[in-house]
């Protein structure tokens, strides 16, 4: 099983610059280089202080220009917000230069909040087809020339420029539902879970979902990777984990409160995240993310690591936005370099 981190500049006080959370992005993934890691993830939001990356590109650019090995990954791109030639070539020129370390992972999108301000408010559940349409156009936009007539865009013969130095940019779709995984399989694409706050039940419940997709596209030769992506923070005093989970339940709240979309944001910043509600929200208790997520000393989390990799998972995302402060961050990835990583070298 290989192991990546999932990282955003995430910003909850206006005091703190954007310069400062960039340059402490960019010093995880130096720690995730330097420490072995397979790759790293940036995905892409808009209008938000929560999540800050309006395109990964230049980000995942500047990662290329200070690393020589880590692989680069858009997780995800947003398809409805993009058109299939510009996403062709801009993916291309980071795996230009990259030196051909670039992975493309696309979601349909989920927030209404980005799609009433990037898509004239077309409804999110509208998004999958144009995640539906946009991925078979980018292999042959990337090998030469294509000419489309969808249902949503329209374009005379044009190609990738400039063309990837990959023959086949891996490509990976955020999929949740059992549709979902069957589209991304068969259209050989790589698989993006999220257990979000949910337990490894939920996990192997995913990994049921992608080997039903698997066995239903029996066309497909090379079997596609999939990628789990969960909180995980390491500790090692036995009452450490309080702050963890304390952030991770600040985070989530934080998510609902932009996923339900009804209270307007101050200048990019959510002011209606809601208390804990054990009653409402019970998976957002600490005590409870304590166990769903990654929580623990190294011990405990490669023991369940380990079921991971036992049920099939391919790689093995840490999702660092959290709330928590860059220290606590930067010690807990060191900690899972250190000492979790070396039980599955």
């Amino acid at each position: 099983m290989k192991f990546s981190i999932f990282l955003h500049m995430e910003r909850y006080d206006a005091s703190v610059s954007h310069h400062k959370l960039f340059e402490e992005l960019l010093e995880l993934c130096d720690m995730a280089e330097a420490g072995g890691m397979d790759k790293v993830w940036i995905g892409e939001h808009h209008a938000m202080e929560y999540t800050i990356s309006p395109n990964p590109i230049p980000l995942l650019s500047a990662v290329a220009g200070r690393t020589s090995r880590i692989r680069l990954g858009a997780g995800t791109f947003i398809a409805p917000f993009w058109h299939p030639i510009r996403m062709a070539g801009e993916a291309a020129l980071l795996d230009v230069i990259s030196n051909g370390r670039a992975e493309v992972g696309l979601a349909r999108g989920a927030y209404q909040f980005e799609f009433d301000r990037m898509l004239n408010g077309v409804s999110a559940t509208d998004g999958g087809k144009y995640l539906r349409e946009m991925v078979p156009l980018l292999q042959p936009l990337w090998e030469g020339d294509v000419e489309h007539d969808g249902e949503i865009w329209k374009f005379p013969t044009s190609t990738s420029v400039p063309k990837p130095i990959q023959a086949r940019p891996p490509l990976w779709i955020a999929a949740r539902d059992p549709d979902s995984h069957k589209f991304a399989v068969a259209n050989g694409c790589n698989v993006m879970v999220t257990p979000l706050a949910k337990g490894d039940a939920e996990v192997a419940d995913l990994m049921t979902k992608f080997e039903n997709a698997i066995e239903a596209a029996p066309q497909i030769t090379e079997r596609p990777r999939i990628m789990v992506l969960q909180h995980a923070h390491v500790h090692t005093g036995d009452d450490d984990w309080q702050a963890a989970a304390e952030g991770i339940s600040f985070f989530f709240r934080s998510f609902g409160a932009w996923f339900g979309n009804k209270t307007p944001p101050v200048n990019g910043f959510q002011t209606a995240v809601p208390p804990i509600n054990p009653e409402k929200f019970p998976e957002y208790v600490p005590e409870t993310l304590r166990k769903n997520v990654m929580i623990g000393k190294p011990d405990e989390l490669i023991e369940r690591l380990k079921s991971y990799e036992a049920l099939g998972v391919d790689e093995y995302s840490i999702w660092v936005d959290n709330s928590l402060s860059f220290e606590e961050k930067r010690e807990s990835l060191r900690l899972f370099i250190d000492h979790v990583l070396p039980a599955f070298a």
